[in-house]
């Protein structure tokens, strides 16, 4: 086919650069290859003016280690692992994982350290995945997210030797021996959430909740009728859903056809908390006089929706830099811990205030 006018033919195909060796380094620095290994490698064996010479060559040719070699010979890949396994579509939407993972790759980049990350269909897929990374020997360790009762990966991660660290307290009765635990207090913090809405009024609250099976989904809907059990609250009680903010807009709508709805509602994260208020919007219902909103973790989605929405406030960045300190520190020898996270705060705004006092008092708003 011959080219437009003014146009010149170009090869269909892009030969790829090539990439420098250790032949290259000891070449341009006038020493042999066996000397350029044992600079490279940090052994002994060649002088301290050679070893900077060396070092200096390899920067100004760009060159890197070959982490398949590494892997071959025992040592590091320079690289760990973070699987999610959760539905695909409920994550282009939730700024949680955007922070966390933002925090983690911080610290990583801090150490020339690489992230592999990956979405997969279920936890049986996770740990296919994880056996997989070990055998190939594409990780030096891996974070884990989502813990959630009968969790198979603890004791599979802990069978492979496979340094990890779980982000997010394990499931009542789990605890995993063998893997750190980076985790925030959940329980506290939905006790926080209804001790502000009791001491506004409000004596019907609903929280519509995460996935079923999680660990933290279902110590937040324990710690909920713990609370409310405590407070006198008998209506309260916990609604699950994927964490999108259709299934949150569609259980705010079923909620809110109920005969005696609440007057307040608890959301599991931003993205539901706001469609929960476009709903009550669409209804003619005030925010937050007629309904008051509570969001589980502040983003930007709740500073600029109208009105501004209560919510809880945690470093989620903050998260991931700790998690991702404890897996350097886990590799680098470091003993198994369990840590702690700041407790998150909540940071009452417009949407939440006493609620009507005639449905304070249980009465229909009809």
């Amino acid at each position: 086919m011959t080219p437009p006018p003014g146009e010149t033919a170009r090869s269909a195909k892009t030969t790829p650069a090539r990439r420098p060796t250790i032949k290259d380094i000891a070449r341009r620095a006038g020493v042999s290859e066996s000397a350029v290994s044992f600079a490279l490698n940090g052994r002994p064996g060649v002088s301290q003016g050679t070893r900077d010479r060396i070092h200096r060559v390899a920067e100004e040719l760009g060159w890197q280690p070959n982490s398949a070699a590494r892997a071959l010979s025992g040592e590091r890949a320079g690289c760990v692992g973070l699987v999610l396994a959760r539905p695909a579509h409920t994550l282009g939407v939730e700024s949680f994982f955007l922070q966390l993972v933002s925090g983690v790759q911080e610290v990583l980049a801090s150490r020339k350290v690489a992230l592999l990350f990956q979405v997969v269909e279920d936890i049986d897929a996770e740990c296919e995945l994880h056996r997989r990374w070990w055998a190939e020997k594409r990780v030096d360790g891996v974070l884990v997210v989502d813990p959630r009762a009968h969790d198979p990966r603890p004791a599979l991660l802990a069978s492979l030797g496979l340094p990890a660290v779980v982000i997010g307290a394990p499931a009542a009765g789990e605890e995993a021996e063998a893997l750190s635990t980076v985790w925030a207090d959940d329980s506290a913090a939905m006790a926080s959430v209804l001790a502000h809405l009791h001491g506004l009024g409000h004596r019907r609250v609903v929280h519509v909740a995460g996935l079923p099976g999680l660990a933290h989904t279902e110590r937040r809907i324990s710690s909920l009728r713990t609370e409310a059990d405590r407070l006198g609250l008998a209506d309260a009680r916990s609604v699950t859903t994927d964490y999108s903010d259709a299934e949150g807009a569609e259980a705010t709508r079923r909620i809110l056809d109920e005969p005696e709805p609440p007057t307040a509602i608890i959301y599991d994260n931003d993205v539901m908390a706001v469609a929960g208020a476009s709903v009550a919007a669409e209804r003619g219902i005030s925010v937050p006089s007629e309904l008051s909103i509570v969001a589980w973790d502040d983003s930007a989605l709740c500073r600029v929706t109208h009105p501004r929405l209560t919510a809880l406030v945690r470093d989620t960045s903050g998260f991931g830099r700790l998690a991702a300190q404890e897996l350097i520190d886990r590799l680098d020898g470091g003993p198994v811990r369990s840590i702690q996270a700041e407790l998150p705060h909540l940071e009452p705004r417009e949407s939440t205030a006493p609620p009507p006092p005639a449905r304070a008092a249980g009465e229909s708003p009809n």
